[in-house]
């Protein structure tokens, strides 16, 4: 097992920080028009003080995703905001395959949890019938890594890994690949889910 610094990120820092960016923007706004509102009602300060409390978490979370990035080295996952967060893979306490569903697109990801930390690595995200997905090398170094668990979750994530890269390999379209079916599974409307591990464990044990 390599223990070289691999970067996580799915997404390149340009587009995160653009996202980050709307997201403030999106958040200022809003609090903008509550201030007002709660001006008109109670005055100059209890409209700042209420337009404040609105915009600054949202300034905060939009920093905070600007700044994140997830790396893995050896066994164990890195993420970097303000602070950072690790848990090892090889005696990480809980995973789960979490399905994010935000303004069109759905995200796929390994939730990891261990030493009361938990990190989610975003594995894949897909809008329509096209998307971005981990590079072959992050894949094949996560699997590896799960396998090397050599317990029943650790494996049915490996072998999920190692089918998504088959089917790349097979040049299948992104809507017949692993992981955009298995997220297409989690019911729509809800912005955050947990796909049951039952669920997961067969979807797997059905590939090919």
């Amino acid at each position: 097992m390599s223990d070289d610094k691999l970067v996580l990120d799915l997404l390149d820092k340009a587009t995160v920080r653009k996202r980050a960016r709307m997201v403030a923007i999106g958040g200022i706004m809003v609090a903008l028009a509550f201030g007002a509102i709660v001006g008109l009602i109670g005055g100059r300060w209890p409209g700042v003080i209420a337009g404040a409390i609105v915009s600054v978490p949202v300034i905060l979370l939009a920093m905070s995703e600007a700044r994140r990035t997830v790396w893995l080295q050896g066994t164990t996952v890195y993420v970097r905001a303000f602070g950072t967060r690790k848990v090892d893979l090889a005696v990480a306490d809980g995973l789960d395959l979490l399905v994010t569903d935000l303004r069109g697109a759905r995200t796929v990801g390994l939730f990891v949890r261990g030493g009361k930390k938990a990190i989610n690595i975003a594995l894949s995200m897909y809008a329509g019938t096209g998307g971005r997905e981990l590079g072959v090398y992050q894949l094949r170094r996560l699997a590896d890594a799960l396998a090397a668990r050599g317990d029943t979750p650790g494996l049915v994530f490996s072998e999920l890994l190692v089918a998504q890269l088959r089917s790349e390999a097979r040049g299948m379209a992104a809507a017949e690949r692993p992981l955009y079916r298995l997220g297409s599974l989690a019911p729509a409307g809800r912005m955050a889910q947990k796909l049951h591990p039952d669920a997961v464990s067969k979807f797997v044990t059905s590939l090919d």
